[in-house]
């Protein structure tokens, strides 16, 4: 069912565009009347089948859809996941966007990249600030999370109060100071909240988070040991991981590089804004590192995640222009490991072993803690709160589930409990709330500077081609007499190795030939009946022989 145009007025709808079911591209809408607000617009890294992709954003078609009524996007923090489609969105839509210092400074960056900083409307909100957008009142809350400068929402609307949570967790010893404000969130639960939607990445995981600082005292014992360098992955937005970097390595006497593009981007941001505090003297650069004993350097490095061509894998390959890693050298990953990212990560610390480093990583030392609320926390978070409705989102589907489950075990009546799929419409009165719909949702796939030109079937065919190759079959016709005057020529890639297959090639194309003569003049003349007669002959073929599929593809040329 499609959801209609119009929209009652006591009621407000809201309707998840990307982030539940998955973790990563989160987007969520929210209309009340005919104003609509966008919390987020994040995207999403490529699952390892989906061979050539770049980037995955949501499909925004609702979204343009009602464009005209589009009165701001609510940015909760500035992870990728929560920010990164904004440059690909704002070519279709221009609205405010609104966040705080931090989340706009390292958004502005990307935009400016893009060639979108003249066009970005950026508005920045200070923790407990209200704005007006349209006939809805937002307010932001403070939360600790693994990047600073992070908050909840409560937007009051017609229908009563809603509070989004973003990605949070009840840090007492943050790294900033900067506390999750639970007496906001307690008071609005004595206001009374009529939805409350909440993170539920570690819903399945029982007890506490631990604090940030619990990774600092464990970088300075590590730092304390090590031989030689040390050299520290991690995400160059985790602004309070780099500061606890730095604290330690200046009360160990040790300078720190910066490695890698972004890193350096996010420092110099931060560093501007007064999120970070870099002690004088005591970054180097790169070209200096040679000029200090080894025990007295730390790299600062992107590529937690192994990609190919980040900073990390590129040392463990030993194609750094600067930094090549040496026998004793301490190399940390200071990062969980993304789905889909495992082999990557795998193969890079395999390398960085072999080349005599010591790699430590969160499997085997507590060089990282999740910025999410584990089962304890969100309890807390639902008895502060106590909502009438409520809808767990940011995880995977098992997430969502174990979050609808501790709800209930909250006090949250099953039926006032809604587990949404992207593009679900789900309205909510001040006495009712229910399934109302679906609009357009998805993902869509950024390959290149193409958005949206590779589909299931552009992605099926590259599966296709990576586990059985292709073979190419080259014919000449003469038009006038239907005869083959040149081929047929057969040529593969990734199917088998050619100038060692010369009999399997040979009958194949005593096959096409074979093929061609059963075949009468007028049905040479047309090519679309020649080619799947072709595909299909050599297809039953070449699986009899030697049980593999390739993609066939003939090329029938007149002359």
């Amino acid at each position: 069912m499609i959801v209609s145009s119009a929209h009652r007025s006591d009621s407000i709808s809201i309707i998840p565009l990307g982030g539940v079911g998955e973790i990563g591209m989160n987007m969520m809408a929210i209309r009340s009347g005919e104003d609509v607000v966008v919390i987020d617009a994040g995207l999403m890294f490529p699952e390892e089948e989906m061979l050539g992709i770049d980037l995955v954003i949501p499909n925004i078609s609702y979204l343009i859809e009602h464009k005209e009524k589009i009165r701001g996007i609510l940015l909760t923090h500035g992870h990728e996941d929560h920010t990164g489609a904004l440059p690909f969105i704002m070519r279709e839509i221009k609205a405010p966007i609104y966040g705080t210092a931090l989340t706009l400074g390292l958004v502005g960056e990307k935009l400016r990249e893009a060639g979108l900083g003249e066009e970005a409307d950026l508005r920045p909100v200070r923790p407990r600030e209200h704005i007006r957008l349209g006939n809805m009142e937002v307010e932001s809350i403070r939360v600790s999370h693994s990047i600073a400068d992070g908050v909840g929402l409560a937007i009051s609307t017609s229908a009563g109060l809603i509070v989004h949570t973003g990605d949070f967790k009840l840090d007492q010893t943050p790294v900033d100071g900067e506390f999750t404000d639970l007496h906001r969130f307690a008071d609005l639960g004595e206001q009374g909240v009529l939805v409350l939607l909440s993170d539920s990445t570690n819903a399945d995981q029982e007890g506490s988070t631990p604090s940030e600082r619990s990774v600092g005292e464990a970088f300075e014992e590590i730092f304390r040991q090590a031989k030689r360098r040390v050299i520290v992955a991690c995400f160059s937005s985790n602004i309070h991981r780099i500061q606890q970097v730095f604290r330690v390595a200046t009360r160990l006497g040790k300078k720190v590089a910066v490695n890698g593009k972004t890193m350096v981007a996010n420092i110099r941001i931060a560093s501007e804004l007064g999120y970070l505090q870099i002690p004088n003297g005591g970054m180097l650069r790169l070209d200096e590192v040679k000029s200090l004993p080894p025990e007295k350097v730390l790299i600062l490095t992107t590529g937690s995640q192994g990609e190919p061509l980040s900073a990390i894998s590129r040392m463990a390959m030993g194609e750094h222009k600067q930094i090549q890693v040496q026998e004793g050298d301490t190399v940390i990953i200071s990062a969980k490991v993304i789905p889909g990212n495992e082999k990557s990560i795998a193969h890079t610390i395999n390398h960085l072993f072999k080349r005599g480093a010591e790699v430590i990583y969160d499997q085997i030392a507590s060089v990282h803690v999740s910025g999410h609320p584990a089962r304890e926390e969100l309890k807390l978070m639902l008895n502060l709160v106590r909502p009438r409705f409520f809808i767990p989102i940011h995880g995977e589907y098992r997430h969502l589930h174990f979050h609808a489950d501790l709800a209930e075990e909250m006090g949250v009546p099953r039926d006032h409990i809604f587990l949404p799929e992207n593009g679900d419409v789900l309205e909510f009165g001040r006495d009712f709330g229910r399934f109302a719909g679906k609009v357009p949702a998805g993902r869509v796939l950024v390959d290149g500077k193409g958005i949206g030109d590779v589909g299931n079937t552009v992605l099926r065919d590259r599966q296709h081609l990576s586990q059985d190759g292709i073979v190419i079959v080259v014919l000449g016709f003469d038009r006038q007499s239907g005869e083959v005057i040149s081929g047929p020529e057969i040529v593969s890639r990734g199917f088998v190795y050619q100038k060692e297959s010369d009999e399997l090639f040979e009958a194949a194309r005593k096959l096409v030939l074979t093929v061609l003569e059963g075949c009468s003049r007028e049905e040479k003349a047309e090519m679309e009946f020649i080619k799947p007669r072709i595909r299909n002959v050599l297809r039953r073929f070449l699986y009899r022989q030697i049980r593999r599929r390739p993609m066939i593809l003939p090329v029938i040329m007149e002359v």
